[in-house]
């Protein structure tokens, strides 16, 4: 085998010196390929084990920007990590792993819209403990809250003892801000049928995928 090391995963192999040096020149934050770091984030919560191909811990929206694009173009596989507290898995895989929970924690909170923007490497309980000052709280709470954070919980779509009474986080989100595989970034949440015709005939990616959507939802409705 020539071309330096290559790291099998699904879809086929993954150059990892090339894609290595791709990382260290568009990223900022911490970019690991040391076995300490992938033995460290091959497990979570569960009882997978999954050696990753590296760890990613960017520093700012535009490292994982950087990352994803690394990604695609070297063909390897991407995951989002938040507290790692994952039951079954979610948080490792034979992929480049993105480690949200070091750097970017920031949020800003509007007690007097009861919102919250987050990061998604902010813990529930940071958001919990703020707005507790102003006698409010974020009801979604597993047991993990102190040190799970909303990247995480809205993968999972997290609830925990309190969710009969205000609901799991799908239904305390209002809206995200998504990053596509293919470098695609959508502001999505609560759709009218008009924004979604007005979407789906501005055409591009995201007119794309509305339709799509839409389409399963007339299918299967």
């Amino acid at each position: 085998m020539t071309g330096g090391p290559r790291t099998e995963a699904r879809g086929g192999e993954v150059d990892a010196a090339s894609l290595e040096a791709a990382l260290r020149a568009a990223v900022s934050g911490e970019v690991r390929f040391d076995l300490g770091s992938r033995a460290a984030y091959s497990t979570d919560a569960s009882n997978y084990r999954q050696v990753p191909i590296c760890v990613v811990v960017p520093r700012s929206v535009d490292d994982v920007v950087a990352t994803v694009a690394a990604c695609r173009a070297h063909g390897a596989p991407v995951l989002s990590r938040g507290g790692g507290t994952s039951l079954a898995g979610q948080s490792c895989n034979v992929a480049v792993v993105i480690d949200w929970s070091k750097y970017l924690q920031h949020f800003d909170l509007f007690p007097n819209d009861k919102r919250a923007r987050v990061e998604p490497g902010v813990i529930c309980d940071m958001v919990r403990n703020a707005a507790n000052v102003h006698g409010l709280t974020y009801g979604p709470d597993p047991a993990t809250h102190d040190h799970c954070t909303f990247g995480g919980m809205i993968g999972n779509n997290s609830c925990g003892a309190h969710s009969l009474m205000s609901g799991k986080t799908a239904e305390n989100t209002e809206e995200l801000d998504v990053l596509l595989y293919d470098g695609t970034r959508l502001r999505v949440g609560p759709t009218s049928d008009q924004d979604l015709s007005d979407t789906i005939e501005r055409g591009g990616r995201a007119g794309e995928i509305y339709r799509r959507l839409r389409d399963v939802r007339v299918r299967y409705a």
